[in-house]
């Protein structure tokens, strides 16, 4: 994506993406320490919310606990599924970016009349349904959206989040100037015209990679963005049967793949249904990849810059009004 050119910058989706970088380097993790206090006592951390407020800032925070080792690992689930659980001793944080979502709205009211007491969120409006139900909130620095596909504000939720148990397990929070720079990095990178063009004119966007919010909110942002149908293939799925369904007029968008399976997949997808193939990933791969910045502690969000700047690339080639989908709304469900 050129930063400057105004076949992008005219529209707010870009503008949105191109602004993230600047976002990032203004956030305060130690703003977020009294959302930590709140949750200290709890015998477990929920983080929810629904859609792109849920799927990368909250698989992100479960998939960075699990890889270090004493930290404290949140589960996730969608608002209203969580309604079926007792969630009487755990510290519940919820993030929209409107404050009107009622799936969350409804939960945190539900927990509340029960008389819960670990009831945090981060929104981006003050004055909303969530703000009354919670017990601590905290307002977002990224400002309104005016895109339809939420951007700008899944980063800093993320960031939110990550504040939030690096805070809970008395880490550092990692250098913001450095995962800025890389995430800019990332949105600039010129994307090959075979990837857009393929993606442009694929029957079906398939997106492979780990269970921690990349591949899966890229996904969300496919039928939002290129308006085409989509599908996140979780961890391996890609080479366990998937294939069946799969045809020539298929793109399949690898984000990271493991080293060993990669050839699988190209006996899968490529061998076996001729589906177009490539990779987004920190080092070159058996597919025509795009290479993205090395950063340990930021790769998930440098990932996802890199998989928003391909698929704005795909859906202008394609000829689409990136601001102007003809169902989506910017508030998913709202409350009443």
């Amino acid at each position: 994506m050129n930063t400057t050119d105004e076949k992008y910058t005219r529209f707010a989706l870009c503008r949105e993406m191109l602004e993230t970088p600047e976002i990032m380097r203004r956030f305060d993790p130690a703003a977020y320490v009294q959302l930590a206090n709140l949750m200290k006592g709890a015998t477990a951390l929920m983080l929810t919310g629904e859609g792109s407020s849920r799927l990368f800032p909250a698989k992100r925070a479960i998939a960075a606990a699990l890889r270090n080792s004493g930290s404290t690992v949140p589960v996730t689930e969608g608002a209203t599924q969580a309604l079926e659980y007792d969630l009487s001793s755990y510290g519940v944080l919820g993030a929209s970016n409107s404050g009107r979502t009622r799936e969350l709205v409804r939960l945190f009211k539900n927990l509340k009349m029960k008389g819960h007491k670990k009831l945090g969120s981060v929104i981006a409006n003050s004055g909303t349904p969530l703000e009354e139900a919670s017990d601590t909130t905290l307002i977002l620095g990224c400002g309104r959206e005016n895109a339809v596909a939420a951007t700008k504000s899944v980063v800093e939720q993320a960031m939110a989040w990550q504040a939030v148990c690096t805070s809970l397990d008395g880490r550092s929070f990692p250098d913001i100037s450095e995962g800025a720079g890389a995430f800019a990095e990332a949105l600039a990178i010129p994307v090959p015209e075979a990837f857009s063009k393929a993606m442009a004119e694929s029957r079906t966007i398939f997106f492979a990679g780990r269970n921690d919010g990349v591949a899966e909110e890229l996904t969300l942002k496919t039928n939002e963005i290129v308006r085409k149908p989509s599908d996140y293939l979780e961890g391996t799925y890609a080479a366990h049967g998937i294939e069946e369904i799969m045809s020539e007029n298929d793109a399949v968008i690898l984000i990271d793949p493991f080293p060993e399976e990669e050839a699988k997949f190209r006996k899968c997808l490529v061998d076996g249904v001729s589906a177009t193939v490539f990779a987004i990933a920190d080092r070159d791969t058996l597919f025509p990849t795009l290479r993205v910045p090395a950063r340990g502690d930021w790769k998930e969000y440098v990932l996802l810059a890199a998989g928003w700047n391909l698929l704005v690339e795909a859906g202008i080639t394609a000829g689409i009004n990136l601001d102007k989908p003809e169902r989506a709304r910017k508030v998913g469900n709202e409350v009443d």
